[in-house]
């Protein structure tokens, strides 16, 4: 494991684990598909940049197109509005336990549809490990009402995790090799499509499906477009670009188990800015995450080849 994978694995946790409180922020005003619309539209604009300045194009081999059509409805559109719709059912935190899932299912999914990604006792014993620790620190802030919560926000996140998990291991088998930039920057211009044509399709199917939701509201509120913004360029321009690097490098069980610095994240801040108490349940949650990532990615020392026995000289 190289500095440079575990500085991206890092920022990805601190850049990620704020998030959910964000989501929470924006559907307070706006409905979910209205978030997730601007969103990876803002996230498009970064990546086009990112593009420009570092003179990568879109692919032109229209073979690749339905790979990234794929990643675009399962890692993009399907979960960001799962999870922000979920969220206005369920507190944030009790999202960011869920979302913890994410490894879990990868390591199901990725057993069968990869042949380096076998479950081994080592990887699933960190990822359970670290898992436990997410619940113990998340339990602090929601409490057992919050754990129970609505049941339907809860199946929409878990939904979510299984939807990551899918395009993550999807992503490892058939878009390996392939720029980071370029496969974020697909998936936000076809998931961000998908978002601005359910508009109008919900609209017209409205009188036949009372049901359909996708309703359009402007944001009014500057702290609204703050976060459409950060959950834009850094939530999902900077974070996605970081995601596949590491990937395209560790797989997608040892990525995916940035999901697990999450809660950390919110809970320091919590501590820094907000001057809330340092209680076991942080501590110990804290210690189980950092163990359960350390038996996932530690490898042992590998053992010293026999030294070779000396060669008999002939005797005289």
């Amino acid at each position: 494991m190289q500095l440079k994978q575990w500085g991206a694995f890092i920022l990805l946790g601190l850049i990620w684990g704020t998030s959910f409180v964000w989501i929470k922020i924006a559907v307070a005003e706006i409905s979910p598909f209205t978030l997730v619309a601007f969103r990876l539209t803002v996230a498009f604009l970064g990546l086009l940049v990112i593009m420009r300045l570092t003179g990568q194009s879109f692919p032109r081999d229209r073979k690749t197109w339905p790979a990234f059509a794929v990643m675009g409805l399962l890692n993009t559109a399907l979960p960001f509005t799962l999870i922000s719709w979920g969220e206005t059912r369920i507190a944030s935190g009790l999202a960011s336990i869920l979302n913890g899932t994410v490894p879990l299912f990868i390591i199901v999914i990725a057993h069968f549809w990869l042949h380096d990604e076998k479950i081994a006792l080592k990887r699933l014993s960190g990822l359970l490990v670290g898992f436990v620790g997410t619940v113990i620190l998340v339990s602090r802030d929601i409490g057992l009402e919050g754990l129970h919560g609505n049941l339907w926000g809860q199946l929409a996140v878990i939904a979510a995790s299984a939807s990551y998990a899918t395009a993550y291991t999807f992503a490892r088998r058939y878009m390996r090799g392939t720029s980071p930039v370029v496969q974020s920057a697909m998936q936000m211009l076809i998931g961000g499509s998908i978002m601005w044509l359910s508009f109008p399709a919900a609209a017209a199917a409205r009188p036949v499906v009372p049901l359909a939701q996708p309703v359009f509201s402007l944001p009014a509120l500057p702290l609204t477009w703050v976060a459409i913004v950060w959950l834009g360029l850094l939530g999902s321009c900077l974070a996605f670009v970081l995601m596949f690097y590491l990937v395209n490098e560790w797989g997608p069980t040892r990525a995916s188990v940035v999901t697990y610095i999450f809660p950390i994240v919110g809970l320091i801040l919590g501590l820094v800015l907000l001057n809330e108490t340092l209680d076991w349940r942080l501590l110990g949650g804290s210690a189980l995450i950092v163990a359960g990532i350390g038996v996932m990615n530690l490898r042992p020392p590998a053992r010293r080849a026999p030294a070779a026995a000396p060669a008999m000289g002939r005797g005289r």
